[in-house]
């Protein structure tokens, strides 16, 4: 198949229209068939649940060219399971994990060409999407639902290499209520970060660090993403049920017990910062954003991470050791890895 004519090295992190795309519709109690769509707009009901109860979750993956030609999608069965989880949080009928799957896997076969190539640092970035489509009025699950598989070839995260960047924390903004929809992949949590996002950026930071909604104790989310960070040579991240359950956090964890790191899942209390020697923002889309300073604006407090401004060594290879996996590049020792036939 041809490659897209598409400049890889200057791809931005952002949308570029591919072949098609995949739908399976639930109605009358089951899962229909799975149909192949040229269409980038979906017809939908002016009542639909999704647009006026927030019934709708998502999901993010990644497919990557490898060092040896093969295509590779990372974590897809826990990308599966996490997105069965959002649909039963909201009361939809969740997607079993074979059309899940097959849906991926169709998806970057089909939009083949759209896959950048090995060492341009860009992916085919996979975005699983469920709504209901029912007609409601009452607030009320919907009966019949449309779940969707889109594809989009993406840049690299760091436009600017990967380098440390600062962050603030303020009590005026809560992404999520205490027993609220936090650990699910939903639209609604990250309508919720909006205003604090844009706010934190016109100060020239890269994202707000939420403090627990419930105390304003305790270090929760940065941003789109969870947080971690190394103290006394330990992998810490914080404990939550408001915290969506990061895939890309898991898999660097299992990497920093295979480094002889002690993880501790816990509460960060945020003075706790002051003795930290690394942190960073981690998620699908960057791996690893490493922290420079945290700036408490509530109590004039900044948390200087980074005494060189650059990024540190455990992080460093946290992030070079999972791009080397996805890549084909190190062994999938876990089975991380779906490898496109």
């Amino acid at each position: 198949m041809n490659n897209a004519d598409i400049d890889w090295k200057t791809l931005p992190f952002g949308y570029v229209p591919t072949d098609c795309n995949l739908r399976c519709t639930y109605r009358d109690g089951k899962w229909g068939e799975i149909e192949v769509s040229t269409s980038t707009t979906i017809d939908i009901h002016i009542a639909a649940t999704a647009l006026h109860y927030g019934q709708e979750a998502f999901e993010g993956l990644k497919a990557f060219r490898g060092v040896d030609g093969k295509i590779r999608i990372f974590r897809l069965e826990a990308n599966a399971e996490r997105m069965r989880q959002s649909a039963e949080g909201i009361l939809m009928e969740p997607v079993p994990e074979h059309i899940f799957r097959e849906m991926c896997i169709r998806a970057v076969k089909l939009n083949e060409r759209f896959v950048p190539p090995y060492g341009s640092g860009a992916s085919l970035y996979i975005r699983p999407l469920e709504i209901g489509v029912t007609a409601r009025v009452g607030v009320k699950p919907a009966d019949e639902y449309t779940f969707i598989v889109l594809v989009t070839p993406v840049g690299p995260y760091f436009k600017g290499g990967f380098k440390c960047t600062n962050y603030c924390i303020t009590r005026k903004y809560d992404r999520v209520a205490p027993c609220g929809t936090g650990r699910w992949k939903i639209g609604g949590n990250y309508a919720a970060s909006l205003a604090a996002g844009e706010h934190a950026h016109e100060m020239g930071y890269s994202a707000v660090l939420y403090l627990d909604p419930k105390e304003k104790l305790y270090l929760d989310e940065c941003g789109p993403a969870n947080f971690i960070a190394i103290k006394d040579g330990k992998y810490i991240t914080p404990k939550s049920d408001s915290i969506l359950p990061s895939i890309t956090n898991r898999s660097l964890m299992q990497i920093a017990r295979d480094m002889g790191l002690e993880v501790e899942q816990r509460h960060i209390p945020v003075e706790e910062l002051a003795e930290c020697s690394e942190a960073a923002a981690v998620g699908t889309a960057a791996v690893a954003s490493p922290v420079g300073r945290i700036d408490d604006l509530d109590n004039g407090v900044q948390y200087v991470i980074s005494k060189d401004g650059k990024p540190g060594p455990i992080v460093t290879e946290l992030y070079n050791r999972l791009n080397a996996i996805r890549l084909g590049e190190a062994p999938d020792t876990y089975g991380w890895n779906t490898i496109i036939d």
